[in-house]
């Protein structure tokens, strides 16, 4: 079964809001084994949404809607679905009856629009809303099927996983099991991983491979289909090893987890602490982590030290480093990283300096960045980094690509230390 999403609403061609919901319904309808091969957005216009109503049946099995279904005009949604199969809207009694009780727990007097929100179209399974008022409906016709849903995430997200999906599953009666894993990549391209696994790519079938490329960070998701859940984790864990064989270097987790995470998870497996001296970074990189619970137990703390002021007299480097090597350079990441851990007595230090950009710093260009790492019982290590972008784009990428080196360096310690 092959999918489109018809998203109704001007709001999202006026860039008012964005279409998460899209999103949403595809991610899950992948992980159903529908596959969506068209998103369409179409404004409060019955015209047009007739208009493309008949290009979504041209080219799909099955079209969901979000959007429209609301007691106002411009909510025209149902009316010209209804107009458009010859099917009749009739008044549900469960949904007139919780948008009346909701209207009297308010204390508000209801309106006779909002009983428009209680139509459904004739023959169709509805879909109750419990975090809003119009109910969602799924109507299968000769060779199509169409699935209504509200337009606020907040009533739609909730109305498809409770009602929704379990309904689209009986319906598809497949004994197929489908799963869905998430490879995660850091430090290789999107351009360089596919080359890396072209092959891969080409012969895909089952599972299949779907490369996805989001802020400087690149994943793969492995989709399989079999007849058990075990014989489908089988063909992704083999897809797997032959991935990894090849590009195991970059990777770093699975599914939704984040490099920060994975840093956080190793902290609190060798019950270290860390600290921080952050310059271009401007204390970055402590938001992230204790945006995490427990990270104070982990987190001593950090000093944000913009000015070669901060760096000389707070966090002690030397004063001919600053002056000969300046503060964008090994020696200077390497003092901050060092003496942030001392200071702090933590068992690990890490320091960002660089030149955040647009403009140059001591000579040296916009991207150019150091991540000191200091470990006890362990060499310092600097890493220099040369990137491409925005100022807050370097900044957040200097953030990962720390995060990045410590997990690299914590585990490489582990392993020699075996």
């Amino acid at each position: 079964m092959n999918a489109e999403i018809i998203a109704v609403g001007s709001e999202l061609l006026l860039g008012q809001i964005a279409n998460t919901n899209a999103q949403f319904l595809s991610q899950e309808l992948a992980n159903m084994g529908i596959d969506v091969y068209f998103h369409t957005v179409v404004g409060d216009n019955s015209v047009r949404l007739q208009a493309a109503i008949e290009i979504a049946e041209d080219r799909a099995d099955f079209i969901i809607f979000t959007g429209g279904l609301g007691p106002t005009k411009d909510d025209l949604t149902k009316e010209t679905i209804s107009h458009h199969l010859g099917k009749n809207l009739i008044m549900d009694e469960y949904a007139l009856t919780s948008i009346a009780q909701f209207f009297q727990k308010t204390n508000r007097v209801m309106t006779d629009n909002n009983r428009k929100q209680a139509l459904v179209l004739e023959d169709s399974s509805v879909l109750r809303n419990d975090h809003g008022m119009a109910p969602g409906m799924l109507f299968e016709g000769p060779s199509k099927m169409y699935l209504l849903l509200p337009g606020p995430p907040k009533e739609l997200i909730p109305m498809f996983l409770t009602y929704g999906k379990p309904m689209l599953l009986d319906k598809l009666r497949t004994n197929e099991k489908i799963i869905s894993r998430v490879l995660r990549f850091f430090g290789i391209g999107e351009s360089m991983l596919e080359t890396q696994i072209e092959d891969l790519i080409d012969q895909q079938s089952n599972p299949t491979i779907a490369p996805l490329a989001a802020d400087g960070e690149v994943t793969l998701r492995l989709t399989a289909k079999a007849e058990t859940l075990e014989k489908a984790k089988n063909v992704i864990d083999d897809t797997e090893a032959k991935i990894l064989a090849r590009v195991g270097e970059y990777f770093y987790g699975y599914d939704d987890t984040t490099l920060i995470k994975e840093l956080f998870h190793l902290l609190k497996a060798k019950k270290w602490t860390i600290a921080c001296a952050e310059s271009l970074t401007g204390g970055l990189f402590q938001e992230e982590l204790t945006s995490l619970p427990g990270a104070s137990n982990h987190l001593k703390g950090g000093i944000i030290c913009y000015t070669n002021e901060v760096k000389e007299r707070i966090l002690r480097v030397r004063k001919e480093t600053l002056e000969n090597e300046g503060a964008v350079s090994e020696p200077c990441a390497a003092q901050l990283a060092e003496n942030v851990a001392h200071l702090l007595d933590t068992d690990i230090g890490i320091s960002f300096t660089g030149v955040a950009g647009p403009g140059e710093l001591e000579g040296k260009p916009a991207g150019t960045v150091f991540v000191g790492i200091s470990m006890k019982n362990a060499p310092t290590i600097v890493k220099r980094l040369s990137l491409a972008g925005s100022r807050e784009a370097n900044r957040m990428r200097t953030v990962k690509y720390g995060c990045y080196y410590l997990i690299n360096r914590i585990k490489e310690i582990t392993e020699s230390s075996i």
